[in-house]
């Protein structure tokens, strides 16, 4: 399917088409102004060029349709993230993602055998719905709909209603329970780092272990103490130094050759 929301995005660096390119994949209620200065210190640390961007129904993109179809993230995996990889000019990178965004990372490199990819961070990852994470997000839901939340998420999203409740709305419906990414763990052929702090408030440690047991490829874990679900947010300077070695490791010096 065709990209046919407009699409808000920032780039840091070089173009995708020149150089090695760092491709950022928000959270549930994210956007590229949420990411804040992280994408700025991405690209000190690494050289490569950064690209975030926020997916339809989210910052200054455009809006979607509600409810959200229940395999919203398999859609933005399999139909909208590989023509943004194409249009960018993407030639070689990594995709980081952070909750949300990090299913996204999973689905894509577990179902594109795509040469350009040479590795995937995991923030904060779901591959399955825990408890856990559906007492949040309840409890998320009625922090938006009583206290000043509303309003401090209004400054990231043009249309905040149309982000929340596209993402709670999904997450709440009981057949969501049902929504299980493990099979595309196993197809993963690149390289993998996860991200997790221990304090997560929206998974627990079983998120890991899955992708531990599923996954053939390599895979690096670092558990972040006093850390809960925004690892980049509470724990920036450890989250950068695991992603820097990690480009480091997996990432082309340039282009040339490629």
């Amino acid at each position: 399917m065709p990209i046919a929301a407009q699409l808000e995005y920032r780039l840091i660096g070089p173009q995708p088409s020149d150089a090695p390119c760092i491709v950022l994949l928000h959270e549930g209620l994210g956007s590229v102004g949420l990411w804040g200065d992280f994408p700025d210190k991405l690209q000190q640390a690494t050289g490569a060029a950064v690209f975030a961007y926020s997916r339809a129904g989210y910052g200054a993109s455009s809006p979607v349709s509600l409810p959200r179809p229940l395999d919203y993230m398999q859609r933005e995996a399999c139909e909208v993230l590989p023509e943004l990889l194409d249009r960018i000019g993407l030639q070689r990178g990594l995709l980081i993602g952070h909750s949300d965004g990090a299913s996204i990372a999973a689905i894509y490199a577990g179902s594109h055998a795509d040469h350009r990819l040479d590795g995937i961070v995991l923030i904060a990852p779901h591959v399955v719905v825990e408890d856990v994470s559906v007492s949040s997000i309840a409890a998320i839901k009625t922090a938006y709909e009583t206290t000043e939340l509303r309003a401090k998420l209004g400054r990231w999203h043009k249309d905040v209603d149309n982000a929340f409740y596209g993402w709670n709305g999904a997450w709440l419906d009981p057949a969501f329970r049902a929504w299980d990414i493990t099979d595309a763990l196993a197809y993963i052929r690149v390289p993998v780092a996860v991200i997790q702090g221990i304090d997560d408030q929206y998974g627990t440690i079983r998120q890991v272990e899955i992708i531990q047991e599923e996954c053939y490829c390599p895979v690096e874990l670092t558990m972040l103490p006093k850390t809960g679900h925004s690892p980049h947010r509470e724990a920036p300077d450890a989250t950068l130094r695991v992603i820097a070695d990690f480009a480091a490791a997996t990432l082309p010096a340039s282009l040339s050759g490629t």
